[in-house]
């Protein structure tokens, strides 16, 4: 099975370049006429989808917004060096939104994309998550 990660943002270009700057995301191709951006990371498959924003996003939901919002669902870039990846992600329009933080299981620092999403870089320790298992 593969997943795909689809992010939806009223500017594709715009977050091509963000996502690549930011987060190392590579640009693959441009999909259905051009309109969608496909992206990888390690393997991984995202797609950037043009959605407008006040569109509707489901039948049952409200209209989509980029002004910041959280859902339950985020994305966690595992990065080999904290800093140098939230100067990046700054540098590409992210906006910092919980500075570092060190824990037993190593640093993590949250934040807002430009579109509202909040995605979190996490430096993990030799131990990482093992460190508290159990």
């Amino acid at each position: 099975m593969q997943v795909i990660i689809n992010i939806d943002v009223p500017d594709v270009d715009r977050a091509e370049d963000s996502y690549e700057e930011a987060l190392g995301l590579q640009k693959v191709r441009r999909l259905f006429g051009g309109r969608l951006a496909e992206m990888t990371l390690d393997g991984q498959v995202f797609h950037i989808l043009p959605k407008g924003d006040g569109t509707a996003a489901s039948a049952a939901g409200p209209a989509r917004s980029y002004v910041r919002h959280w859902t339950p669902l985020h994305l966690d870039f595992v990065v080999l060096d904290l800093d140098a990846a939230v100067h990046r992600a700054v540098q590409a329009g992210a906006v910092l939104e919980r500075p570092i933080a060190a824990h037993v299981w190593g640093r993590i620092a949250g934040f807002a994309d430009p579109f509202g999403h909040g995605f979190c870089l996490i430096e993990l320790t030799d131990a990482g998550y093992g460190a508290v298992a159990g």
